[in-house]
């Protein structure tokens, strides 16, 4: 009997030695499991995020593109990945591919793609607290501010889930990054099966609107082809509970430029009588929308109906109205809709920024000679972006412009025409929306609710813009968002910021996507 039972486990550590794929026979694992395991892979990857968000991505300087690019190439590559390049006339795109593990000679039927955003915003290091915003800074709150620590104490036993490593693109979107790398390294290390096979594809120039995305989606659709498309990139809900969404706004953009005298003149001997072009544009983008925030162009909303499944849908996101406005530093939202969830379900209006002469220390007594006003208009699924365009460039006419094609005007036009206006736009993409009872949707809350024992928050569509709609428009796949970062991470600003536990949770967060069967 001794005998025997000795055999059998002898051949029990074979077989474990031979193939530890084996734990997965026994079951996915569990949200205890998972945490332990994001918290130790975690600890391995902190000099790797330090490493990649020392590396500037500023998609605009060629230099930037070509490093990140070459890093990415290798760290792909040594994750088992065939990696591929994917020409465009700027900046490639990067393709990563792996196949799932799999015993069956057909491999698995489903294959994910996964987007991944590497660069990011230009950055004005003297408004950041730190000597270089692409050198990150581990900081621990100090009464209103922050303070900073070594970054080694992020290998002590008891690292504190409210650290924040402060560098540009550590949130949107190098953090993410590592957390995905590191989930991928959890499963080798592990021995669990990625069940589908998988592609990553990485894009450089997000933060530019992605201008060449379209063409290469619709180029290299083969190569892109999935069953469903996951987008590791954007924040929680500000509950910070595990998320999903389901769709985020498209984006167009705008720049008006308004003319006054052909060069700054005295306000002392031409004001009451030379027309100040910063006057005349602050007139004209107030008569863009009423008091209450709402668009006034006729026909600006047409087309978005809310009926009363989607208003369901929304109604479930856990919101604090007061809590949103307090974070915000406001008295009363605009009157556009009841409710934040259901705002952000409209096309919008922003203006982004402004710029006439000189102001502060080098103000100075003149009517200007231009104002320029920079305008981004955030797009939902049921609108036409070239109608809305056309709506701006009507009502602007309407107010008795003359419009000038991305351009200054020619003394004739001076003397003919009273208001002149430059006018240009150009549409990035369109927005995207995906059922949220479909097969993808149900797989990844399936995902996130047992990697962390609730159900994820679910988002119908996120307020932000991201270029997914050419994927899911040339390749008739459904994408979903499943955000990692804390919402208050300065994205776009200075100080941009990750949270140390939002860092361990998306580690978990990807492992439990990529662990659960499709």
């Amino acid at each position: 009997m001794i005998q025997r039972a000795f055999v059998f486990l002898f051949l029990l550590l074979a077989a474990a030695l031979i193939s530890p794929v084996v734990i997965q026979a026994e079951g996915l694992p569990d949200a205890e499991r998972m945490d332990a395991l994001a918290n130790r892979h975690a600890r391995d990857t902190w000099e790797s995020l330090y490493s990649l968000l020392s590396i500037p991505n500023n998609a605009l300087i060629a230099d930037h593109v070509d490093r990140n690019v070459r890093e990415m190439e290798r760290i792909f590559s040594e994750q088992g990945f065939s990696v591929k390049h994917l020409e465009t006339p700027v900046a490639p795109l990067l393709l990563a591919e792996r196949p799932a593990a799999s015993t069956d000679k057909n491999g698995a039927e489903k294959t994910v793609l996964v987007y991944l955003q590497i660069d990011g915003q230009p950055v004005d290091p003297s408004k950041w607290d730190q000597e270089d915003p692409w050198k990150p800074v581990l900081k621990e709150k100090d009464g209103e501010g922050w303070r900073t620590i070594p970054w080694n104490r992020l290998n002590e036993d008891n690292v504190d889930p409210e650290w924040r490593i402060f560098a540009r693109a550590s949130a949107d979107a190098k953090g993410p990054v590592v957390m995905f790398l590191a989930a991928l390294d959890a499963c080798e290390r592990e021995g669990f099966r990625i069940p589908y096979n998988l592609k990553v594809i990485m894009d450089f120039e997000e933060e530019l609107g992605s201008p060449r995305l379209p063409a290469a989606v619709e180029k290299y659709r083969e190569d892109l082809a999935a069953d469903a498309l996951i987008i590791f990139d954007g924040p929680r809900h500000a509950t910070n509970r595990p998320s999903l969404y389901f769709g985020a706004r498209g984006i167009a953009t705008v720049t008006l430029q308004v003319f006054g005298p052909r060069v700054p003149q005295h306000s002392g001997h031409y004001g009451n009588y030379s027309p100040n072009p910063a006057m005349r544009l602050a007139q004209l983008l107030a008569s863009m929308k009423d008091d209450e925030g709402r668009v006034t162009i006729p026909g600006f909303y047409d087309g978005v109906v809310l009926d009363e499944a989607a208003k369901k849908i929304l109604a479930q996101v856990p919101d604090d109205e007061d809590e949103i406005r307090q974070r915000l530093g406001i008295a009363e939202p605009e009157g556009l809709a009841p409710n934040y969830q259901e705002s952000i379900q409209y096309p919008s209006l922003n203006v982004r920024g402004l710029q006439s002469a000189w102001v502060g220390a080098e103000v100075r007594t003149v009517i200007p000679a231009s104002a320029i006003a920079e305008i981004d208009v955030r797009l939902v699924k049921a609108v036409d972006p070239e109608r809305l365009i056309s709506l701006i460039r009507k009502h602007i006419e309407d107010q008795g412009y003359h419009l000038l094609e991305n351009r200054e005007p020619t003394d004739e036009e001076r003397r003919r025409h009273p208001r002149l206006v430059s006018f240009f736009s150009e549409i990035s993409y369109q927005a995207f929306q995906t059922d949220e009872q479909g097969e993808t949707a149900q797989w990844l809350r399936r995902a996130l609710t047992r990697g962390f024992n609730e159900e994820p928050v679910n988002i119908r569509l996120m307020g932000g813009s991201i270029p997914i709609s050419p994927f899911v428009n040339t390749l008739g796949v459904p994408a979903v968002g499943v955000p990692g970062v804390q919402l208050d991470n300065n994205q776009h600003s200075p100080n941009e910021n990750l949270r140390v536990g939002n860092y361990i949770d998306g580690i978990r967060t990807y492992l439990a996507v990529l662990t659960e069967p499709f």
